[in-house]
């Protein structure tokens, strides 16, 4: 199944994708976290909903929302994933280099990054001019454990979806290498277009892309991941709770903006798509907004301007 979380009317319903449409499920359901958190009887009860729905919209033009938007604490994240995407950046870190782990690399973001598939991306040129880009694997934790063995590890794994982790590398670099506060400034993370359930993906076969202004700038498999997803989910879960409903980032292959020579990186109206093999496509544009004044009234104008 996919699973998306769209505006309608004067709320929003879950919904599944099939075809070119959005099949609304009732409204009653509640969110998709919820569903998560249900375990067997809420997959029991979104399959009923699914087979009993017939209100039908239109894909194109429905405005969708950030599948997962309900978060208990910060976004897990894996940093350095992919080896090449490792490799690239030595010597781009500003005296930050490390030798290269043996173990997955984990932070964590604020969850007000989160922002909707096609969603106007918040950029500053105040907190910084090196704004880059990030394709990655996000995992909806199905289950919630600790210590959880590697064998049983895709067994808390309830779907998949899109993730674009917007990253300030002059502010990454300013706090210690540090990445938290990098990585999470207001607006900035899109994710979707919606959820594939597990049993209809395999996530060791997507290839991530990302597209500036139409060139190609990332192009890789997840075959190439330094860690594969079993081994994430045990390492993060060792000692530490996994919870189900969590989102849970798995890394990004090479090509970013840091790391080439010249530099890319984004600006206000550049337009960033991108595309996972059976994900679909986040679609966003850098748009100028004022992330720095003390108040929320420029965020809360960014999303209402985007209703």
């Amino acid at each position: 199944m996919r699973i998306a979380a769209v505006a309608y009317r004067d709320g929003e319903r879950l919904a599944l994708v099939d075809g070119d449409d959005l099949v609304l499920l009732r409204a009653d359901l509640g969110d998709l976290v919820g569903i998560v958190q249900s375990g067997a009887d809420g997959l029991s009860r979104l399959r009923a909903a699914a087979d009993r729905a017939s209100e039908r919209i239109p894909l194109a033009g429905a405005r969708l929302l950030p599948p997962v938007r309900r978060f208990g604490r910060d976004i897990l994240c894996t940093g350095w994933n992919y080896w090449d995407h490792f490799e690239e950046g030595f010597g781009r870190r500003e005296g930050q280099d490390v030798p290269k782990p043996d173990h997955p690399t984990f932070f964590t973001k604020r969850p007000d990054v989160v922002i909707g598939p096609n969603d106007p991306i918040a950029f500053d040129p105040e907190l910084s001019h090196q704004w880059d880009y990030e394709a990655e694997l996000a995992v909806i934790i199905g289950r919630t454990g600790r210590n959880i063995p590697v064998e049983a590890a895709m067994d808390h794994v309830w779907g998949y979806c899109l993730a674009n982790d917007i990253s300030l590398r002059s502010v990454q670099r300013a706090h210690g290498g540090q990445w938290l506060k990098g990585k999470s400034v207001d607006a900035t993370m899109p994710i979707g277009p919606w959820i594939v359930t597990a049993d209809a993906l395999d996530y060791r076969d997507v290839t991530l892309t990302c597209v500036v202004n139409g060139t190609t700038l990332q192009d890789g498999s997840t075959r190439l991941m330094a860690f594969d997803l079993p081994t994430l989910i045990a390492e993060a879960s060792r000692g530490m709770t996994l919870h189900a409903g969590e989102l849970f980032l798995t890394g990004t292959p090479s090509g970013v903006g840091n790391a080439r020579t010249p530099q890319i990186f984004l600006n206000a109206g550049d337009e960033v798509i991108v595309r996972g093999t059976g994900l679909g496509e986040l679609r966003n544009t850098m748009t100028l907004t004022d992330l720095h004044s003390p108040s929320l009234s420029a965020r809360l104008a960014l999303a209402e301007g985007a209703s």
